[in-house]
């Protein structure tokens, strides 16, 4: 089954638009833009469509090469004054201390639960990635209690949070990266989750039949945006995710649920 996520996030959407004039204003959303490759403007792109969708009030802030760590927090702090979620688009540029700048967000407007230093009691709200694949497992009846799961690549939006939602779940996962465990981890996993953003990184012959293969990598190759996986792996897994048009647009659409969850308590 090659999950649609454009069509669930555009249920999400729907659903939303409904609860829009129950609001007591008129959300607004705090984005601060790093680097500016492919990825980085499509994701930021789709962000503010759906925004203005919504009636979404988006206030755009573009870290520049060359903008200093202290500019960067004077940023973010600003806009959690001034808004009810905010969001740090990543990559930022390397000259910027990211683990500061995403402490600097108030956890109640920690729209993609991503602040280092918030304790797992203390989120508000699950990290759109984590209420993604969650949603994913539920459409398709997939019961994580006791399988062997594979998350490839821990960084912050997708290996991070989906590590933490499995573990929660009863799983038994493995993290793969670079320096940390073997590809070879994932023949017998029952589900796998990819997130270490190289093109085609993992190729059918990898993966075990009837797998749950959820592609939360994204990069670009060839002028396109392209995720871990080799699209032909659908053709091994029982359940796939494609990229683009997977899970990313299911992940955007819960960035929304959430600010919307947030600006019900705020103002």
């Amino acid at each position: 089954m090659i999950i649609d996520g454009k069509q669930i996030a555009e249920e999400i959407i729907l659903g939303l638009e409904k609860e829009r004039d129950a609001l007591a204003h008129q959300p607004r959303l705090g984005s601060v833009v790093g680097t500016e490759d492919r990825v980085t403007a499509s994701y930021v792109a789709l962000k503010e469509r759906i925004a203005m969708r919504l009636g979404v009030t988006v206030v755009r802030e573009t870290l520049a090469v060359g903008t200093t760590l202290e500019r960067a927090l004077v940023v973010v702090e600003q806009l959690c004054r001034t808004c009810d979620g905010v969001v740090v688009q990543l990559p930022l540029s390397p000259e910027i201390d990211t683990q500061k700048v995403l402490g600097a967000i108030d956890p109640a407007r920690d729209i993609d639960a991503i602040n280092p230093n918030t304790k797992e009691f203390e989120r508000v709200i699950a990290a759109p990635v984590a209420e993604a694949i969650a949603l994913i497992f539920s459409q398709v009846n997939a019961d994580v209690r006791g399988k062997k799961a594979v998350v490839v690549g821990a960084g912050r939006l997708v290996g991070v949070p989906t590590e933490r939602y499995l573990k929660s779940r009863g799983a038994q996962v493995e993290v793969i990266t670079k320096s940390q465990g073997s590809l070879e981890a994932l023949k017998d996993a029952d589900i796998v989750v990819l997130g270490a953003g190289e093109p085609g990184l993992i190729q059918p012959s990898m993966l075990k039949e009837g797998v749950i293969l959820i592609d939360g990598g994204t990069s670009e190759a060839g002028g396109k945006v392209v995720g871990d996986a080799d699209p032909a792996c659908a053709k091994v897994a029982a359940v796939f995710t494609p990229v683009p048009g997977g899970m990313g647009p299911i992940a955007i659409a819960m960035l929304f649920k959430n600010l919307f969850e947030l600006a019900k308590h705020h103002r």
